[in-house]
């Protein structure tokens, strides 16, 4: 297969509410949409993920789209890609920048699974029907607030509940959460706002039966992790730190965590992540599937992934309607029961709205390869 001509969509979505965690308060996602066309005619969707501040990862929208633009996309150039695991290989030689990978590597997959006629979710071998999916809460401005809300989400039929901390906006929360809520399961994310001299509060959270606690210390913080995971019995769920499988391996090893939220943008694509699920379910490490603020392509592709069977745990991956008023795709994905269906149709199985996605669109590129 050649690509002959990507187009690419720079979009800002509002969100329904303001989201917020430690890092701070997001009101709008920025993100692109890579459409790219094949010989064939074909076309494939890939998601880009990066935010527009730095904060998660080093990429931003814009550092990320100039990377595609000025170094993958010409890699791609008169080659006749025969799978689409072969762009990872090919990619290995920009050090870094995961998540613009991803939006080219997603992008490949779709039109391979529509090649050979067939759903992601089934190309990429995993079980069609419903998954089971959870819902991340930022921060709430008080703890009445945050149960309320987490009461919502809950009569929607959602099983398990993330909510994000950070020093001041922990202890309390969670007593209170757990108080009303014994049998949910639940989690926190921390998102590196943490470090050894928090002990005592970290510790604190053990006795709230929480599943996991998700990256407490810093994106590097592999040896300080395994030093807080012995002295914890709650599991340790590493976000950040986990660029590929040679990182999975490196947290394994020391054991730093229990558990790992593999997010396709976050390691390169959709390659990487298998090779990371594999590893974890050969290890005894839960693997789940970890959301970036997705419009309906990247959510096509997380329930894709998160429909292989070493996914163990309920991914962060929501209904259509979570974060925004109006998705790109015509049919928005819906929660029943805590679970979502997975889509039947060709690759990633879902139609773009092209009426919303112009709506949000506020400029487009189109590069042509052959």
């Amino acid at each position: 297969m050649l690509i002959k001509q990507v187009t690419i969509y720079y979009l800002e979505m509002p969100l329904k509410t303001p989201f917020k965690t430690s890092y701070g308060i997001m009101h709008t996602k920025s993100l692109c949409i890579l459409k790219i066309v094949s010989d064939d005619g074909l076309e494939g969707y890939g998601e880009l993920e990066a935010f527009s501040a730095p904060w998660y990862t080093e990429e931003t929208t814009n550092t990320a789209s100039l990377i595609i633009k000025n170094h993958l996309l010409p890699m791609l150039k008169g080659l006749d890609i025969k799978e689409p695991s072969q762009i990872n290989q090919l990619f290995q030689v920009v050090r870094g920048n995961e998540m613009a990978k991803s939006a080219v590597e997603t992008a490949v997959w779709d039109i391979f699974s529509k090649i050979s006629d067939q759903c992601l979710t089934a190309y990429l071998g995993g079980n069609q029907g419903d998954i089971p999916v959870g819902v991340s809460i930022g921060i709430q401005k008080d703890t009445t607030e945050l149960v309320r809300i987490v009461g919502e989400y809950v009569r929607a039929g959602y099983t398990r509940v993330k909510l994000k901390i950070k020093p001041g906006s922990d202890i309390e929360s969670v007593r209170q959460v757990r108080n009303d809520f014994p049998d949910l399961t639940l989690m926190v994310d921390a998102n590196s706002a943490y470090n050894r001299a928090d002990i005592s509060i970290l510790k604190k959270l053990d006795q709230y039966n929480l599943a996991m606690i998700e990256q407490p210390f810093g994106v590097t913080d592999f040896v300080d992790h395994a030093w807080l995971q012995k002295q914890l019995s709650t599991p340790i769920c590493l976000d950040e730190n986990i660029r590929s499988v040679s990182d999975a391996r490196q947290a394994f090893e020391l054991q730093s965590a229990r558990a790992i939220n593999v997010k396709i943008a976050r390691v390169g694509g959709l390659d990487e992540a298998l090779k990371i699920a594999t590893f974890c379910h050969e290890n005894g490490m839960i693997a789940w599937c970890g959301g970036m603020f997705e419009a309906g392509i990247g959510r096509a592709h997380n329930i894709a992934l998160a429909a292989r069977t070493e996914f163990t745990f309920p991914g962060d991956i929501s209904a259509s309607n979570r974060y925004f008023e109006k998705d790109i795709i015509k049919n928005d994905f819906k929660i029943n029961n805590g679970k979502i269906t997975t889509p039947i149709g060709s690759g990633i199985g879902v139609d773009i709205d092209q009426k919303s996605l112009a709506s949000y669109c506020k400029r487009r590129e189109v590069i042509v390869l052959n």
